[in-house]
């Protein structure tokens, strides 16, 4: 389970406070998804950071009594400095997993040869998304959280692979997914949500989200 009570955050811009969340209550339940439709500029990442535990929240509390992925694509655990195969290995220990078989798994998932064994600073972008994408199928979650659609590389042969093995994974776990356009959450969520002004409010289908979302956003 993932469940925020009464959560407010905000940041000051330099010239205004923007609310992201304003006491927002809401739980996420093993087996239900949940697809968060907010336009561009409300904080969908800051919101998926927070359920990741990437960012605190300024008021409420925020409980996590499930494996919670962080945010598909998400590098900040990476370090530079270190190679593919040091990163894995170091963030299997973290997951307290066999760093052996995540270390197996990611070199034949992303196929980057012998970069693997070089510093992941050397990386194109686009190998750094391969890598990044490959290390969070190799790790064990009950929730994954996607920020904006699943990610996507150059390399056609590594998004049929990966698609697959996501989408298999995910017949058995929950997905959170942000995003502003509804058509990114129709693969993943049974219930919907939409973020605006600070407010999160709850539906038991998207369509009745998309109905509002749509409604706010033309209007």
């Amino acid at each position: 389970m993932l469940e925020f009570e009464n959560v407010s955050k905000s940041f000051w811009t330099g010239k205004q406070r923007k609310v992201i969340l304003d006491r927002v209550s809401f739980r996420v339940e093993l087996g239900t998804s949940l697809g968060i439709l907010a336009p561009n500029g409300t904080g969908k990442t800051t919101l998926i950071n927070m359920m990741a535990g990437l960012e605190k929240p300024d008021e409420g509390e925020i409980r996590r009594t499930s494996r919670i992925s962080f945010p598909l694509g998400f590098m900040g655990g990476v370090v530079s400095r270190h190679t593919g195969m040091e990163n894995c290995r170091y963030i299997a220990r973290l997951y307290q997993l066999d760093p052996d078989y995540v270390e197996a798994f990611v070199r034949w998932m992303c196929n980057i040869e012998e970069y693997f064994d070089m510093p992941v600073g050397t990386y194109s972008q686009g190998m750094r998304s391969r890598f990044s994408f490959s290390l969070m199928l190799a790790l064990d979650f009950d929730i994954y959280l996607i920020d904006e659609g699943m990610p996507s590389t150059t390399d056609v042969e590594f998004n049929r692979k990966a698609g697959a093995i996501l989408r298999e994974r995910l017949v058995d776990t929950t997905v959170v997914i942000v995003s502003h356009q509804a058509a990114t959450l129709e693969k993943f969520a049974r219930t919907a949500a939409v973020l605006r002004d600070g407010k999160l409010t709850m539906f038991e289908t998207l369509e009745e989200a998309k109905r509002l979302y749509d409604y706010e956003t033309q209007g």
